[in-house]
């Protein structure tokens, strides 16, 4: 069975001129490959751009209503003569035709300017989903010499027949400047789920600090003289600049006794932030002596 043009727009058998057009635009739209990253989208927009040819031209229109795509292209069984050496094939180009229907204009920028309340907005009422926000937490050290945050996100995406979806996961890198302060937004445009009568959402990051464990408690990670590492509690201290911790049995041995050894002395030099948030401010308000 051939191609159902219409099935293609999305319209009936019998449509008008002005519905086959703005099925068109619409379809077109949706599936041009600037717009839609999906596989199969290019596919897709070929064959739109196919579907309006025929349709929009009244004499393969006729053909097609009556014999179907065979009949159309000449193919044997079609239905029947559709007229002596009539033979179509589409040899148009997609794109081109895209520009030329909307008038050699940059459709996106006409069509998806800024609507009320800042949302994306088409000519159809089409708007943008609500942007979808995750917390993205750094560390001090993290803040002082930047980074690279490769953030893995699931979301919803269309399948080439524009109306089903699968579920899809995608890592988003955050390149994260020097000295960026909490409350710093990175958007991702339009990564949010796709469904066949949205703009997906812009996915955001907020910036959020996390208070540095010295100050909150930690547990530290000490060398030994002979190369191994042993782990110190200190979650019920607080730590402070020139603070030592003595550590029995891991220093060096006594000269008259070598099989003993003395204590090892950890010292903690402590690198202040420069600034701190209200939530950690707080914390530390309630831990220190006032």
């Amino acid at each position: 069975m051939g191609k159902d043009y219409y099935n293609i727009l999305g319209i009936q058998k019998g449509a008008s001129e002005d519905e086959i057009k703005k099925a068109y635009r619409k379809q077109a739209l949706k599936y041009h490959p600037d717009k839609n990253k999906s596989p199969g989208a290019e596919d897709k927009f070929k064959e739109i751009a196919e579907a309006y040819d025929v349709l929009s031209d009244p004499k393969k229109k006729d053909i097609f209503d009556k014999f179907g795509e065979e009949g159309l292209k000449g193919s044997p069984g079609g239905g029947g003569s559709n007229g002596p050496g009539f033979t179509y094939s589409f040899q148009g180009d997609p794109h081109a035709m895209f520009t030329e229907f909307f008038g050699g204009r940059n459709p996106f920028e006409h069509l998806f300017g800024r609507g009320m309340g800042g949302e994306d907005m088409d000519d159809d009422g089409e708007k943008q989903d609500p942007p979808v926000t995750h917390e993205l937490h750094l560390s001090l050290e993290e803040v002082l010499s930047g980074c690279t945050k490769k953030m893995k996100i699931s979301r919803r995406r269309l399948n080439p027949d524009g109306q089903t979806t699968r579920s899809e996961d995608k890592i988003l890198a955050v390149e994260v400047k020097k000295g960026w302060k909490e409350g710093t937004k990175i958007t991702f445009p339009k990564e949010g789920d796709q469904t066949p009568n949205n703009i997906p959402a812009d996915v955001v990051f907020i910036v959020k600090d996390k208070p540095h464990p010295a100050l909150c408690g930690c547990t530290v990670k000490a060398p030994t003289l002979d190369k191994r590492t042993i782990t110190l509690p200190m979650e019920d201290v607080i730590i402070r600049p020139g603070m030592k911790r003595r550590v029995t049995g891991e220093g060096l041995p006594f000269p008259k006794s070598p099989e003993r050894r003395g204590d090892l002395i950890i010292e903690f030099d402590v690198k202040f932030p420069e600034r701190l948030t209200r939530e950690a401010k707080n914390t530390i308000a309630q831990i220190l002596p006032s």
